[in-house]
């Protein structure tokens, strides 16, 4: 079992724990974000850990293999495409979500990387928006982190 924590801050706060069963299959990820507004909010993996400038310096989604921005489900998307998060009332987004291409080792890893959750929901690249096929048009960054490997 390989495993990663993120801790997300910023204008809203949030634990994120990732899992990998020998480095091989699907990576699950759980953990929650607490003082969203209710609702949809997009949740990438971005290319750097580096969050010298806040998370802007995180620069865009992980896309090793130059995909236009997508749904978790489908082929044509980024490596940190995880679509959203929902905040129920309370403002908490509870997260359990199992994806199959990024990874923990290797080509993919997304070990060092920045997660961050952002303002608006990720159309999912079909909005029609100017950014759709970039981000999501998902918006500002409320909170990031850089992802990191822990004791197995």
């Amino acid at each position: 079992m390989v495993k990663a924590v993120c801790v997300m801050i910023g204008d809203v706060e949030g634990t994120c724990f990732f899992e990998q069963v020998d480095g091989k299959g699907p990576v699950h990820i759980t953990g929650e974000v607490k003082g969203l507004k209710p609702g949809l909010h997009g949740f990438h993996v971005h290319e750097y850990g580096d969050n010298t400038n806040g998370c802007m310096s995180a620069g865009q989604h992980f896309n090793p293999t130059n995909k236009d921005h997508g749904a978790p489900n489908v082929e044509n998307r980024h490596v940190g495409d995880l679509g959203n998060v929902e905040a129920g009332a309370d403002g908490t987004a509870k997260i359990d979500i199992t994806d199959k291409v990024m990874s923990l080792n290797g080509e993919f890893s997304i070990i060092g990387r920045t997660m961050v959750v952002h303002t608006n929901p990720d159309d999912l690249g079909v909005g029609g928006a100017e950014t759709s096929k970039k981000d999501g048009n998902a918006g500002g960054r409320l909170a990031c982190g850089v992802i990191g490997i822990c004791k197995a």
